[in-house]
């Protein structure tokens, strides 16, 4: 196994499009337990921890927050949990204090597993994926359409992630997840959600209950349409329990060793109707200062 270690982003480029079969590697927390499994055996580890910019964030001209890649999570939960609140709490529940300091939303990006636990707050406040090749430049790749399959992405071979782009929240972002416990351990599933006041829309992500991490559509509409925007009312358990529903309808899990597909569209429903709690809790407060 080979393994190479560019200083600069235009030598990853360069590494990547001369060997499209190297593994990115940053932190190390997901291709080293494949590669210590023997599950994975690349012929080459391209190691970007060395690059300079990728472990840096900026807020742009347009107001939007641009992310390195290799900005790990516990810096997010330091330094961006009042501006991206959703990702910081999924962070929270991302393995151990040791795996928080080194492991990144960028390599979570680039591993694609359904069971990311930053999968559902990128898709529920429309986070954009930066990626560049040498031949092709730059492209901007929704979150939505990065997930193409099991631990499969949008990402063509000669590509790498550099940043992430989200818009700081306009309004309460929530995360759940069930698991064994709270952290160290892959989701069985998990949820969330962003209310995005000013549009009078809402954002979801459902994770580890299909076989792509995916937004819950429909629900979304629903909410969009029925709840009160001005903040007067309370809300509704029968609107709870229909948004639990239409949210656990987008699911399309399996059963494995971690949960049954049953458990896991009824922990979808359960989660999307709390983490709707919460949120509306907290913006009628919000609409009431």
């Amino acid at each position: 196994m080979d393994f190479l270690r560019p200083t600069t982003w235009e030598e990853a480029l360069a590494a990547k499009a001369a060997l499209p079969e190297a593994v990115p590697i940053q932190g190390g927390t997901d291709v080293m337990v494949e590669i210590n499994f023997d599950v994975r055996r690349p012929v080459a580890l391209l190691d970007l921890s060395a690059v300079a910019g990728l472990s840096g964030w900026e807020v742009a001209a347009d107001g939007r927050l641009r992310v390195g890649a290799a900005v790990p999570y516990a810096r997010i939960i330091t330094e961006l949990g009042d501006r991206l609140p959703g990702l910081a709490q999924a962070s929270r529940t991302v393995g151990s204090p040791q795996i928080r300091n080194r492991a990144s939303v960028g390599g979570n990006l680039g591993a694609a597993s359904p069971a990311g636990d930053s999968h559902p707050p990128l898709l529920a406040s429309e986070a954009v994926i930066e990626v560049e090749s040498a031949a092709r430049g730059v492209r901007m790749i929704p979150a939505a359409e990065f997930y193409l399959g099991v631990k499969r992405s949008a990402l063509e071979p000669d590509e790498l992630i550099r940043a992430f782009w989200a818009s700081p929240a306009s309004g309460p972002q929530y995360f759940s997840k069930v698991g064994t416990r709270n952290a160290m351990v892959i989701a069985v599933c998990s949820f969330a959600i962003a209310l995005h006041p000013e549009r009078r829309t809402a954002g979801t992500g459902v994770g580890s209950a299909a076989p792509t991490p995916r937004r819950a559509t429909e629900a979304e509409e629903f909410l969009a349409a029925e709840l009160d925007w001005s903040g007067a009312s309370a809300l509704d358990p029968a609107l709870a329990r229909r948004f639990g529903e239409l949210a656990a309808g987008a699911a399309s899990p399996i059963d494995d060793v971690r949960g049954t597909a049953e458990y896991r569209r009824h922990a979808v429903a359960v989660m999307a109707r709390r983490t709707l709690g919460w949120a509306w809790d907290d913006y009628r407060e919000r609409a009431a200062a």
